[in-house]
């Protein structure tokens, strides 16, 4: 009985340790970033039998962000918020340990170990390490931005445009991302009008085309100066810089396509990256230090995607696992 006894309070304790992240484990991977990249790479790691744990600021990610997600495989319509329960509730289910509110300030290898200082002067190891932690979009930074941001304005044509069906829109930027936004919204709203600051930057065939849809307005050497509306926004007041003119454009909506931020952090400065800031990985998402995975929107995967953050985060856990096995 007393046998008995002992195996099942070590047990118990086992099980409620596996909640925390423990600093005196050494893990097969330490995952940095909480949104679909990280989760997914979580659980697919924890399946594959290896030691996981994740550091987050948010669990959950930009997701939680994201009013209305309706392009996801298999799921109709629900909000960011909700699809990020739902992921954060499977990782929770393999009992993976999860330290949000948390950011990593410093790393050192130790021989083959990776440690991660964290903000709180807490420090963890592991054989490998996953970046996952992002980017977020490029704002304009003019009066009104913040105040109609899910109200109107918008970051994400992929995501957002059968939003605006039969409706007029606007759309920021002058690079591929937002002649391509332009192209893919014409054929679903009323009327598109892009403003650019200086010239395009597309490439030349893509220019073709927007001069070509007559449902495309295009105002270049254009400067936003400010978003107006009341409950939702309503339009913005334009500088035209080679008149000098100034100018209220009216639309229901408007798309920021002037790119994305990665948010590298302390590793910005240890790892290769291509001239847009985003972490430079291999097919199999090796980055160019040993044992340093990235996934997600941080990396030069193209097209900033729920789907294709997760799908990433599934296909660097399955590269670590190979990793390990061959060291």
């Amino acid at each position: 009985m007393s046998f008995s006894f002992q195996i099942d309070l070590k047990k118990s304790t086992v099980s409620k340790d596996t909640t925390k992240l423990n600093p005196d484990i050494l893990y097969d991977l330490l995952v940095i970033g909480g949104g679909p990249a990280g989760l997914n790479a979580a659980l697919y790691a924890k399946r594959k039998g290896l030691e996981v744990g994740i550091i987050t600021k948010r669990k959950g990610g930009l997701l939680l962000d994201t009013s209305v997600v309706d392009n996801y495989l298999g799921i109709k319509e629900m909000s960011g918020e909700s699809i990020a329960d739902e992921f954060l509730r499977h990782v929770e289910t393999l009992e993976v340990p999860i330290k949000d509110d948390s950011e990593v300030v410093g790393y050192t290898k130790d021989g083959e170990e990776h440690l991660l200082t964290l903000y709180s002067g807490e420090m963890f190891k592991a054989k490998t390490i996953l970046i996952a932690t992002g980017s977020n979009p490029r704002h304009l930074g003019v009066p009104g931005e913040d105040t109609y941001a899910g109200k109107g304005v918008a970051y994400c044509a992929i995501c957002d445009a059968p939003l605006f069906k039969n409706k007029e829109v606007l759309i920021a930027g002058g690079g591929n991302s937002a002649v391509e936004a332009a192209l893919d919204l014409a054929k679903v709203a009323t009327s598109v009008t892009l403003v650019h600051r200086s010239q395009l930057r597309a490439d030349a065939i893509l220019t073709e085309k927007l001069k070509e849809d007559p449902k495309i307005t295009v105002h270049l050497e254009t400067q936003i100066e400010e978003i107006f509306g009341e409950t939702a926004m309503k339009g913005i007041r334009v500088l035209h810089k080679d008149t000098g003119k100034k100018e209220e454009l009216y639309a229901d909506g408007l798309f920021i396509e002037i790119g994305h931020l990665p948010n590298t952090g302390i590793f910005g400065n240890l790892l290769a990256l291509n001239n847009h800031g985003e972490i430079l990985v291999d097919e199999k998402n090796k980055t160019s230090l040993s044992g340093v995975f990235a996934a997600g929107d941080v990396t030069i995967v193209p097209y900033k995607q729920i789907v294709i953050a997760a799908s990433d985060g599934a296909k660097a856990a399955l590269g670590v696992n190979e990793y390990l096995n061959s060291h």
